[in-house]
């Protein structure tokens, strides 16, 4: 294990960054607890002359914890059901997930 590695792991082990939540797999009935680093940034869309800023959710999986996450699975983070949405994205290292969510029911 790298350092780097150690250091992540220890931020992913912090009750004040990190959140416990439950991964549900949308092709299979596999169920697997993780910790996620949970974050809701803006996003700015351009259209035409418009610009439109929208609330987005963002969480981070250590790819240890979730190997092959996909698009439709099932993030459950406290009493929040949301969807995988779009390709996840890992990190430079390949250690970190960045997976994009939706609330579930919303399209």
């Amino acid at each position: 294990m790298t350092v780097f590695a150690a250091a992540l792991d220890r931020l992913f082990e912090h009750p004040a960054l990190a959140a416990p939540a439950l991964w549900i797999s949308a092709t299979s009935a596999e169920e697997r607890q993780i910790r996620v680093i949970a974050r809701a940034p803006d996003r700015v869309t351009d259209f035409g002359a418009g610009r439109f800023v929208s609330d987005t959710t963002v969480v981070d999986v250590r790819v240890s914890d979730l190997p092959a996450p996909r698009p439709g699975d099932l993030i459950l983070l406290g009493a929040e059901r949301f969807v995988i949405q779009g390709e996840p994205l890992r990190d430079r290292e390949r250690l970190i997930w960045t997976l994009d969510l939706r609330p579930e029911g919303t399209r």
